[in-house]
């Protein structure tokens, strides 16, 4: 899928290339960014903790929990709630998520499928947020674990800058599993003394 005419932010006078090391460990919110506008958005979400809720990873592949299953499908159903949401590449981690987020103009809903948004446009904290409350909730009441924190309270992004930053960031979502032994989400790759353990989110 490739970013069409209207999906792509305008330049702004920094131009930042994806660097997986970085841009999914720490929110590059730009100021007076409007996060409502067009575009496609690399975004990153940690379960509370970083606890290990969402499965496993086996020989490079992950192998969803229940609790996974629950989070991959509230994000699949996205655009259900919110027409102008357009979904990429997704993987659920362990302890995370990644995913690809595509806010379209108005004008690029698909005519007779769903309609047009009306008023207020939701932008991307809002619908990051529905996630986070929806997946939860859902987990909650699925997995009879009422009141449990699922998530962090903040979330990383990274607004993707034209096609060959989309490829790359797919890229990076796509080969995740296969470099969790090395991920420095991952406990015991931090337990194991190569990287320190994350800060957590104030």
């Amino acid at each position: 899928m490739n970013v069409r005419a209207g999906f792509k932010p305008a330049p702004t006078k920094t131009i930042m290339t994806f660097d997986p090391d970085i841009h999914h460990r720490r929110s590059i919110r730009l100021k007076e960014y409007d996060y409502s506008r067009p575009g496609a958005y690399f975004v990153t979400v940690c379960t509370h903790n970083r606890e290990c809720l969402f499965g496993t990873v086996t020989d490079g592949k992950m192998i969803s929990s229940a609790m996974g299953h629950i989070v991959s499908s509230c994000w699949h159903d996205l655009p259900a709630h919110y027409p102008h949401v357009e979904l990429d590449a997704f993987v659920v981690m362990p302890n995370h998520i990644h995913g690809i987020i595509i806010l379209r103009h108005p004008d690029n809903v698909g005519a007779g499928l769903k309609p047009a948004p009306t008023g207020k446009r939701h932008g991307l904290p809002e619908i990051v947020r529905a996630f986070k409350t929806f997946s939860a909730r859902r987990a909650n009441v699925a997995l009879i674990t009422p009141g449990m924190h699922l998530w962090q309270r903040n979330y990383y992004e990274h607004v993707i800058r034209g096609e060959h930053d989309l490829n790359e960031v797919r890229e990076y979502i796509t080969n995740n599993p296969a470099g969790w032994d090395r991920d420095d989400d991952n406990p015991a790759f931090v337990g194991a003394g190569f990287k320190p353990a994350p800060t957590p989110l104030i």
